[in-house]
């Protein structure tokens, strides 16, 4: 198993870089697009490495932390969750914001990612939400994760990113029966604020 990849950027593409190391070796590397862009030819980097292995690929997923192939991992761990749809989790925000999102059992935050239903997003806050010492609610509501989801599209519709339209969705009020309408009202007024 590769753990980890050190050396000179060769090729970058949009979702890959291939990092030839001292030795001569290049390795075609699957990254965040936000790692590729930042990163130019020539530049050293090192990658905590996943390798993922099956009968007719051997493909590397690389990170810049520890913190990212932990939660990467995690997420592989859930049953029906594979390399691509953890990646996408993982542009959905830090790992920080995904391990808050597991504890606080917010479903709205994995179904926005592709490829990720609500029964998806439930099963993998009950699978890891002991796994990262969670202690918040689960909400398991289908409906609620459905309007959840169109507030967040309602507010990305008005040009905010979705990491915003997230945290104005944290900040409605709790415990009262608001209407999609309302949500998307409210969401903007704390958006405006900032």
């Amino acid at each position: 198993m590769i753990a980890l990849v050190k050396g000179m950027i060769a090729e970058k593409r949009e979702k890959s870089l291939t990092v030839m190391t001292s030795g001569g070796v290049g390795y075609a590397v699957n990254v965040r697009p936000a790692v590729s862009l930042n990163k130019s030819l020539g530049q050293e980097i090192t990658l905590f490495t996943y390798s993922y292995i099956r009968e007719d690929a051997f493909d590397l997923y690389g990170f810049e932390s520890r913190s990212e192939l932990n939660i990467f991992e995690l997420l592989l761990s859930v049953s029906g969750i594979g390399p691509k749809t953890a990646m996408n989790v993982l542009l959905s925000g830090s790992p920080e914001d995904i391990v808050s999102a597991i504890s606080k059992g917010d479903t709205a935050f994995f179904t926005a990612t592709p490829g990720i239903g609500t029964k998806g997003a439930q099963r993998i806050i009950v699978d890891l939400q002991s796994k990262v010492g969670a202690m918040g609610e689960l909400d398991l509501s289908a409906e609620q994760s459905s309007e959840n989801k169109q507030v967040i599209e309602a507010l990305r519709g008005f040009g905010f990113r979705e990491y915003e339209a997230r945290e104005a969705l944290k900040s409605l009020p709790k415990g009262t029966k608001l209407s999609l309408e309302q949500k998307v009202k409210l969401a903007l007024k704390s958006l405006s604020r900032k």
